[in-house]
C-alpha cells in the first residue's frame, strides 16, 4: 500500500477508538503467549561475532594494505560495520537483546559510544520521544528542522541558501546524507557538554574519546595525509547514507499528525509507520527495521519474531479497517523522494513576484 505516502498533513480519524485499544489488548496477548516477546540470544550472539569477525578482517586488511587506495575499500567495509553494530545497539535501547533493562543500557552504551561514536544518552532521548509521538508535529524530533524540511511550515520559514536547498531536497535527499555521518556525531557529541543530566555523561565522553583517538590516530599515523582525510570522508560517507537510507523509508511520506490531534496508540503506531517488503534480506539490510509498523506496536520485540508478528498484525489491521503500509525499497525512496519535493515546494524564492509567477503560468 503506497496510498499514505502521499498525504502530507492530515488529521486521521480514530476509527473506534475503545474498540480498537481492546482489540489491541488482545493482540498483545496472542503476541505474548506465543512468545513473540522472549529474547533470542543466540541471533544477536551469532550476529555480534559475526560483527566482529568483519570488524577484524577490516583491520587486518588496514594495516596489511598499507599505502594504497584499496584503503577505501576498507573505509567503505568500515561504514557499513559501523552501521550493523548501530543496529545492534538501537535494538539494546529497546530491550530487544538482553533480559536485563541495565545490561542492554550497558552493551548499547558500548556499541554506540565505544564502537561507532556515539552519544547513547543523546540517541535514548531522542529516540524515545519518536516512539512515543512518531510524526506528531511539535513531538517528533525525526520531523524538526534540520536542513530537511519536513513539514510546510518549516518550508515556508527557509530563506537564502537553505531556502533553495528546500525546494530540490527530495533530489538532494541522498546527497545531503552522505554529511549525516557527521551531523550525527557531532550532535550526539554536543549533547554531553550541555548542563542538563545525562546518565553515563563521562562514561560516555571517556568511550567516544579513546575510541576517536584509537580510530584518527591509526590513520593518520599509517596513511598519508591525503589518503587519511579520503579514508575518514568515504567511512562516514557510507555510514550516513546507510544510516539514513535505513530509517527515512519508515516514516517521512506517512501521515503527519498535527499537535491538537490526540489518537489511540495502535491508530497512531500503525498510521504513521510504513514497512518495507523483501524479508530476511531487508531485515539484514535495515537491522529489522523493514517491519517498522511491528517494531513501534513491540519496541522490545527481538528482530528475529517480526517476521511472525507482521503475519498477525496484518490480519488484525484487516480486521479492524486500519491501513496498514507497505511497499518495496525502491518504491519507498520513490515516495521520500516525491514527498519532501512536494514540502519544498513551499519555499519559493522571496524575491519571486507571486503576480509575475501567475502570467507566467498562463
Amino acid at each position: 500500500m503506497q496510498g499514505l505516502g502521499r498525504i502530507r498533513t492530515t488529521k486521521p480519524r480514530t476509527p473506534g477508538a475503545k474498540s480498537v485499544t481492546q482489540s489491541y489488548s488482545a493482540v498483545s496477548k496472542v503476541i505474548r503467549e506465543m512468545g513473540l516477546l522472549k529474547r533470542t540470544r543466540w541471533f544477536y550472539g551469532m550476529l555480534a561475532a559475526g560483527l566482529i569477525v568483519a570488524l577484524g578482517g577490516a583491520i587486518t586488511g588496514f594495516i596489511l594494505l598499507g599505502d594504497s587506495w584499496f584503503q577505501l575499500l576498507i573505509a567503505a567495509a568500515l561504514g557499513i560495520i559501523f552501521t550493523q553494530f548501530a543496529f545492534i545497539a538501537h535494538e539494546a535501547s529497546h530491550r530487544q537483546v538482553l533480559e536485563s533493562g541495565p545490561g542492554n543500557d550497558r552493551l548499547g552504551r558500548f556499541l554506540a559510544a565505544g564502537v561507532v561514536g556515539m552519544s547513547y544518552s543523546w540517541w535514548m532521548t531522542k529516540h524515545t520521544k519518536h516512539h512515543v509521538n512518531p510524526n506528531k508535529m511539535g513531538k517528533d524530533p525525526d520531523i524538526d528542522f534540520d536542513t530537511i524540511s519536513f513539514t510546510e511550515e518549516d518550508a515556508r520559514k527557509q530563506t537564502g541558501l537553505l531556502a533553495l536547498i528546500t525546494r530540490k531536497q527530495g533530489y538532494l535527499f541522498f546527497p545531503l546524507l552522505t554529511f549525516e555521518g557527521y551531523n550525527l556525531h557531532f550532535r550526539s557529541i554536543k549533547s554531553l557538554f550541555t548542563r542538563q543530566p545525562i546518565k553515563g555523561r563521562w562514561v560516555e565522553f571517556t568511550m567516544i574519546a579513546v575510541r576517536f583517538a584509537i580510530y584518527f590516530g591509526a590513520i593518520f599515523w599509517l596513511l598519508p595525509l591525503g589518503m587519511a582525510f579520503a579514508f575518514v570522508a568515504v567511512q562516514m560517507a557510507v555510514f550516513g547514507v546507510y544510516m539514513g537510507a535505513s530509517f527515512a523509508p519508515n516514516h517521512k511520506g506517512m501521515p503527519i499528525i498535527p499537535a491538537d490531534v490526540k489518537m489511540d496508540f495502535f491508530s497512531k503506531q500503525v498510521l504513521t509507520s510504513r514497512n518495507v517488503s523483501g524479508g530476511w534480506w531487508a531485515s539484514a539490510l535495515m537491522g529489522g527495521l523493514n517491519y517498522q509498523v511491528e517494531h513501534h506496536l513491540f519496541p522490545s520485540m527481538p528482530r528475529p519474531h517480526l517476521a511472525r508478528a507482521r503475519e498477525i498484525i496484518r490480519e488484525h489491521c484487516q480486521n479492524l479497517e486500519v491501513p496498514y503500509t507497505e511497499t518495496t525499497l525502491i518504491k519507498s525512496y520513490g515516495i521520500v523522494i516525491e514527498y519532501l519535493n512536494r514540502v519544498g515546494l513551499q519555499a519559493r524564492d522571496p524575491f519571486d513576484c507571486p503576480l509575475v509567477n501567475q502570467f507566467r503560468r498562463v
